[in-house]
């Protein structure tokens, strides 16, 4: 389902050109440029250096990459790295992350509309995983039928049952990338199989997602669909009864990426303005993060 919102939550325009209109073309370059330097000093920022437990030395995200605020400017005016090369960043990051996964998959929940198939996509891809969308193999086993019809005529409890069964399915499964659907969350027996693998929840305000739904429209959101006016007012007051159900239970995932966060880090104003990479890159950082103290814990005093 969360497809449908994947061309509107991909790769947003940096510089909104109608800004410009009737300005010096230097002006627009110059601005660009101090977009571009703050881009990448943010990118830098997520991929900081740290510590390997496994041998203990300190390796960086990537070599190629890894500058202070200071010389960074430098670098992009040498052409040394270009600001852009998210991928790489997401590369060295999946390539740090992968060896304390030791094959065991994710699990991406979040409200509808967060981005979980799109950011959960990406993360399969660099870490050679499978990708699985819980409510397309739901819709797969139903011989066609979309959620939308599955809930008007067998009911959310019967889809909610169907959930279940894909999510017991998956958590035999080794080394695959999982994006639920938004209310997984609210049966205790998904997180009974969802911990098997690592949970990852994508915690977007309310706002960014009533903008993003509203976008692309309601009619493959069957919690969304019935009800009518304006299109943003309608959602973001649907999903504010949904947060208000189900919030507390994404708070039991094992790592919380936070678009709020990463806007801050990077000097954005808006979540609007991240990529899905940049957005991958911080849930490996926090998937990471969970891994090492779940490794630490396991290991006996006398051993530290």
């Amino acid at each position: 389902m969360e497809a449908a919102i994947a061309q509107r939550v991909q790769y947003p325009s940096w510089v909104d050109c109608r800004k410009f209109e009737g300005k010096p073309l230097g002006s627009l370059r110059y601005s660009q440029r101090v977009k571009e330097d703050k881009r990448f000093r943010g990118l830098v920022a997520l991929a900081h250096l740290q510590p390997d437990r496994r041998n203990d030395q300190w390796r960086s995200v990537s070599s190629e990459v890894s500058c202070s605020d200071n010389n960074s400017s430098a670098l992009l005016e040498a052409g040394n790295v270009h600001p852009f090369d998210e991928d790489l960043i997401l590369k060295r990051k999946a390539e740090e992350v992968k060896p304390y996964l030791n094959g065991r998959s994710m699990y991406l929940v979040g409200m509808m509309g967060s981005g979980k198939t799109t950011v959960g996509k990406l993360m399969s891809k660099v870490l050679g995983y499978s990708f699985f969308d819980c409510d397309t193999l739901i819709e797969q086993a139903m011989n066609g039928t979309s959620v939308a019809e599955i809930f008007e005529h067998h009911g959310e409890s019967f889809f909610r049952g169907k959930e279940t069964d894909a999510l017991k399915k998956l958590s035999s499964m080794y080394q695959v990338v999982v994006s639920t659907g938004g209310g997984a969350v609210i049966r205790p027996i998904n997180w009974k199989y969802m911990n098997k693998g690592v949970s990852i929840w994508l915690d977007v305000p309310l706002e960014a997602l009533a903008h993003r739904i509203a976008a692309v429209g309601t009619d493959s959101r069957p919690l969304l669909h019935d009800e009518s006016g304006d299109a943003y007012t309608v959602a973001f007051k649907r999903l504010s009864t949904i947060w208000d159900e189900r919030g507390e239970a994404y708070t039991n995932a094992n790592a919380r990426v936070s678009l709020e966060n990463i806007a801050v880090k990077l000097g954005y104003k808006d979540v609007s303005d991240l990529t899905p990479i940049e957005i991958a890159i911080e849930a490996f950082e926090q998937v990471q993060s969970f891994l090492e103290k779940e490794e630490t814990m396991e290991i006996p005093d006398g051993d530290l």
